[in-house]
């Protein structure tokens, strides 16, 4: 069959060697299609592409799912345990995130994983296990290796692990917080590193959760602390924290759309973020927006095919037979991205 290249999934199987028009060999016969494979395609210009008949296929990142509600159900019993008993233990911790960490190697394609896993359980277990998903990914593309991924990823799971000793009644307070409220707040991560330390012996582990909250330039909390003396697996859970964070609807503000939160973690690399891991963060994420859906603020829609790479956040559009090119419409802004 053939297929438009913007029509083209990640796992199409090409049944043609592929030519660009000056007959350059671009790929073979056979290649099972990633995203890059598809970008590739569009900077060769080519249009169509030959592809073997499709099986009706569930995106990948649905595989992950059961685990991850299950993850999210099991928070719950571990917040429960860390008031009650004051550590988590080690067993039930794996038990309940275990399946999904054992996943999460075969999932390449994270942005569908933010905009399809999610849940109506209550906000901060589905944005501690999200956090937890997201500090793996940025640990591995920064390098680190297996066991420093898996315990930053440890780390983002329970980053909110203190907030068992918070009053609910302020967590979930649609108004403004007062000051006092806020000094009471700002305590979770001091009381998260102690039940991390007592339930893993993990001091790594522990200090991320303590300083995730921290930023470089001083203006984070618990302690204020700047620069150098935030440890920089804490960096790295600060980045998915803040993500997370941002595409969740609260009590007190909608969610954000994936592109544009990518704009502000850009914008606050510049002062309250890790500039490495948040560049690193942006540019292993942008080839996985091609085939999503972008909804303009126009009311249009349409289909990305293209990142742009001198201006991140305003990609090229097939919108029916057309294409719009956000870059070269300043009046024109992505307000959401949908599968």
């Amino acid at each position: 069959m053939q297929v438009h290249v913007a029509d083209l999934r990640s796992g199409d199987i090409v049944s043609r060697d592929v030519f660009n028009a000056y007959g350059l060999f671009v790929l073979p016969a056979g290649t099972q299609l990633s995203d890059s494979d598809i970008a590739k395609l569009f900077q060769h210009h080519i249009e169509y592409v030959d592809i073997e008949p499709r099986r009706d296929h569930v995106p990948s990142a649905l595989r992950l799912k059961p685990m991850f509600e299950q993850a999210v159900s099991g928070s719950e019993s571990l917040f429960r345990e860390a008031l009650e008993e004051g550590i988590v233990r080690q067993e039930q911790f794996d038990e309940v995130f275990r399946p999904l960490t054992d996943k999460l190697p075969e999932e390449r394609d994270v942005v569908s994983v933010l905009l399809l896993l999610n849940t109506e359980a209550e906000y901060t277990f589905t944005h501690s296990v999200r956090v937890g998903i997201l500090s793996y990914y940025i640990a591995k593309w920064l390098n680190l290796n297996e066991e420093e991924a898996l315990t930053i990823s440890k780390a983002g799971f329970l980053c909110d692990i203190g907030k068992c000793r918070i009053d609910p009644a302020l967590l979930n307070k649609p108004e403004p917080l007062t000051e006092e409220e806020f000094r009471l707040v700002r305590k979770y991560p001091i009381y998260g590193y102690e039940i991390i330390k007592r339930s893993f012996g993990n001091e790594l582990m522990a200090k991320a959760v303590l300083q995730h909250l921290e930023r470089l330039d001083g203006s984070g909390h618990p302690y204020g602390i700047k620069g150098d003396d935030i440890h920089f697996f804490a960096r790295i859970v600060a980045v998915a924290d803040v993500c997370s964070a941002m595409i969740s609807t609260r009590t007190y503000r909608e969610r954000r759309d994936l592109l544009n939160v990518l704009k502000v973690l850009f914008r606050l690399s510049f002062n309250e973020l890790d500039p490495l891991v948040v560049q690193t963060f942006i540019r292993r994420l942008l080839p996985f927006f091609i085939g999503k859906t972008a909804v303009l603020s126009n009311g249009e829609s349409g289909i990305i095919v293209m990142t742009n790479p001198t201006d991140f956040f305003r990609p090229l559009l097939r919108c029916g037979d057309t294409f719009i090119d956000v870059s070269q419409h300043r009046d024109l802004e992505v307000v959401d991205i949908v599968m």
